[in-house]
């Protein structure tokens, strides 16, 4: 989906999901917020004390995580409130839009599908979508599925399609052919295989190519192939139409500009991310997926591998560049070594999330997206102190 809040054209790309090009006020979230619905036993869990910093100190309405230690343990947190107007507490691994955390799953499948010899990572994207890849200095003759998923395809986002305003699109239905066409109508940003530059385009095409190969909608792809078969009971694709959250959930929230109230946004018609950042999930689920995904459970090992090399992806996120593969990013620990993520911003939402090699994993939901870059900061902070704990 996309991004709603500038922290910086560079540093804000990797969590990527259906931005707007507004900035939230940080001053008008701060006062609406409540201390932490946590037990007090909970206080000293440097987990939860990030948790009730971020509403306190940050300005967000609510925080939720889910975290598996060093022990094997699931631990889940709250802070701050479910609901601004009726105070309710935050549900405990309650859902959330996981936006650009959507583009993983998609990865996924198309890795799924390289391994059955249905797709070929180096092809040219004209052979599974022909003469639609088209525009200036944009050729899908030239463009191949890896540098899709790789963001190195130097097609240019959609994300400025909100740009007059978030209220404007919010449940307004788009078809996927719309929201790719308004990217490929922008000039190539270079040329493919020369640099790397985050964009939801890529994805929204990625997802087309599985639906021209499958005969099937990429939503029941993902479904079959991930969601279910990894056993994520929480994690769904919204039907067309549908502009809910099914399960207990905290309230998303989004400012229209600096010193304006927060309006809900729970509800909202989430085509404009498709592939790009649909999906529905809970923390719990996110790091279920994320550490089936790098123990190997849904793709075979080559295929595994090319989801995990690697290429520089500059201003990729906040507290300092990473790397990104085939739908999936590294996440430098503080405590030495190095994790899987990928992260998501949508209006009402952020997640990040890690996951390391020996099995710790980590997400932390924020009911609004960060006001400030220092605000961005600390939710990926917060993601590195749970796993380093």
């Amino acid at each position: 989906m996309i991004e709603s809040h500038r922290r910086s054209r560079s540093a804000r790309r990797r969590g990527l999901s259906i931005a707007t090009a507004v900035v939230v006020s940080g001053a008008v979230m701060a006062a609406a917020v409540l201390p932490s619905s946590a037990a007090p036993a909970a206080q000293r869990d440097v987990v939860q004390q990030s948790l009730t910093a971020l509403v306190r100190t940050d300005g967000f309405p609510a925080a939720l995580a889910s975290v598996r230690g060093r022990d094997g343990r699931v631990r889940d947190y709250t802070a701050g409130v479910g609901d601004l107007a009726t105070k309710s507490p935050v549900p405990v691994n309650g859902q959330v839009r996981i936006a650009s955390n959507t583009k993983t799953f998609v990865a996924t499948v198309v890795l799924q599908l390289v391994a059955e010899g249905k797709v070929r990572l180096d092809e040219p994207v004209e052979t599974y979508l022909p003469n639609v890849v088209r525009g200036e200095g944009i050729d899908g003759r030239v463009i191949t599925v890896r540098q899709l998923l790789q963001h190195t395809s130097g097609l240019a986002d959609y994300d400025e399609i909100v740009a007059d305003g978030y209220d404007k699109v919010q449940h307004r239905y788009f078809e996927p052919r719309e929201i790719a066409d308004i990217g490929l109508a922008k000039p190539a940003q270079f040329a493919p295989g020369t640099g790397w530059a985050y964009s939801n385009t890529n994805y929204v095409l990625a997802g087309l190519v599985v639906q021209k190969v499958t005969g099937r909608p990429i939503g029941e792809e993902i479904t079959r192939r991930v969601i279910d078969r990894v056993g994520l009971r929480h994690t769904y694709w919204p039907g067309q139409g549908d502009q809910s959250i099914r399960e207990p959930h905290p309230h998303g929230y989004f400012a229209a500009g600096p010193g304006q109230p927060l309006a809900d946004v729970t509800e909202m018609d989430p085509s404009l991310g498709w592939a790009a950042g649909q999906l529905i999930s809970t923390p719990r689920d996110l790091n279920t997926f994320f550490l089936a995904l790098v123990d190997g459970r849904l793709l075979a090992p080559a295929q595994l591998d090319e989801m995990r090399t690697m290429v520089a992806a500059p201003g990729s996120s906040v507290r300092g560049d990473e790397k990104y593969g085939l739908g999936l990013a590294t996440f430098t620990l503080s405590c030495g070594g190095v994790a899987w993520t990928h992260g998501g911003d949508a209006p009402g939402y952020e997640t990040r999330n890690a996951v390391t090699p020996d099995g710790r994993a980590a997400t932390i939901a924020v009911t609004a997206l960060p006001t400030t870059v220092d605000a961005a900061r600390h939710v990926e902070e917060a993601v590195d102190a749970a796993l380093c704990k």
